[in-house]
């Protein structure tokens, strides 16, 4: 796969024209944005996923749900619908998505979690559902142009910089690095918790951001517990317990870093980002004496393990180095409205 890539290397420079050139007609009114009269944010990034967007729209919704009436719109990526859909108490991670239908099942209550690959035709028919609708998270919608976000919100991860990377096919890159500059917030995620001050600076000077744009730093916290549907263990009681490490995710090197830095004892089966599990693949895995995995994971796989508690869940959280700078910056833009 790596050697195509490089194979691929003198396509670079037409995807990348192609892309500039959209974004050029985008910029002059040739391709049309639409606006809203109520705040709408987005989060998302210049490369193929991996970037830690579920965790930073999930901080986001325990920041704002209780002011506000809050929906998230997701394309639904690998979800067997199409069009429309408002999630309700019959979806399921097929209907909508991994990332959609996590939202749903922790925050239902509190929030609104719909899916539509054309953003402009999702806004609109959240709105005419709910007319009490106030605020809409856009799920990796940085390359949808066709809404134009009053906040956009772009993510980078630490080991992985937009700023060292190419565009597609080679690179991981949606977009040229030109795109950076529509971002009016820029989070560099799954930093090492202790990140000094100095490579914050180093980084930041690396990114070169624009006069109106900010950088913070952001690190994952992985609970000190995992959660299946029957029951809640202590994640070092998992000590010289042999598990096996599912994961479907763009990238697992930090659960698997983090797991192998508290001495557990685990195999890794690592699978593609949104992965379906084949019916072999289940078969295997519920043989298996105990089974790890990500929460977004566990959204398609649980299903399958309704009468057996051998399937866990590590919860994350993101923590941002200077959380109240940002949060502040993000209640001053939804006052704005």
């Amino acid at each position: 796969m790596k050697l195509l890539r490089y194979l691929l290397l003198p396509v670079v420079p037409i995807y990348r024209f192609v892309a500039m050139v959209r974004n050029w007609f985008f910029d002059l009114g040739v391709l049309k944005s639409k606006s809203y009269n109520f705040p709408v944010i987005c989060i998302g990034n210049l490369s193929t996923g991996g970037t830690g967007k579920t965790p930073v729209t999930e901080y986001l919704i325990r920041l704002l749900k209780d002011d506000r009436r809050l929906a998230t719109l997701s394309r639904g990526y690998g979800r067997s619908t199409k069009g429309f859909i408002q999630a309700n108490s019959k979806s399921t991670a097929e209907s909508l998505g991994d990332e959609p239908f996590q939202f749903y099942s922790k925050y239902n209550e509190d929030i609104i979690v719909a899916v539509d690959e054309k953003r402009v035709n999702g806004i609109d028919t959240l709105k005419s559902k709910n007319s009490d609708l106030d605020l809409v998270l856009l799920d990796d919608a940085f390359q949808h142009r066709y809404v134009k976000a009053g906040f956009n919100i772009l993510l980078t991860p630490y080991d992985k910089l937009y700023v060292n990377d190419i565009c597609l096919p080679t690179g991981n890159l949606r977009e040229p690095i030109s795109g950076a500059k529509r971002a009016d917030v820029i989070i560099v995620t799954k930093c090492p918790e202790d990140l000094s001050e100095d490579l914050q600076v180093k980084i930041e000077r690396l990114l070169s951001p624009e006069s109106h744009q900010v950088v913070y730093f952001s690190h994952i916290d992985y609970a000190n517990e995992v959660i299946s549907s029957n029951t809640t263990r202590g994640l070092n009681s998992m000590n010289g317990v042999k598990f096996t490490l599912v994961t479907g995710i763009a990238d697992p090197s930090p659960l698997v870093s983090h797991l192998k830095s508290l001495g557990l004892d685990f195999e890794h089966q690592s699978f593609k980002d949104h992965h379906k599990f084949s019916e072999d693949e289940i078969t295997a895995l519920k043989k298996k004496e105990l089974v790890l995995t990500t929460e977004k994971d566990y959204m398609r796989l649980s299903p399958y393990f309704k009468d057996e508690d051998t399937l866990f869940y590590l919860p994350i959280e993101v923590k941002l180095n200077n959380k109240d700078a940002f949060e502040d910056k993000v209640k001053d833009f939804i006052k704005t409205y």
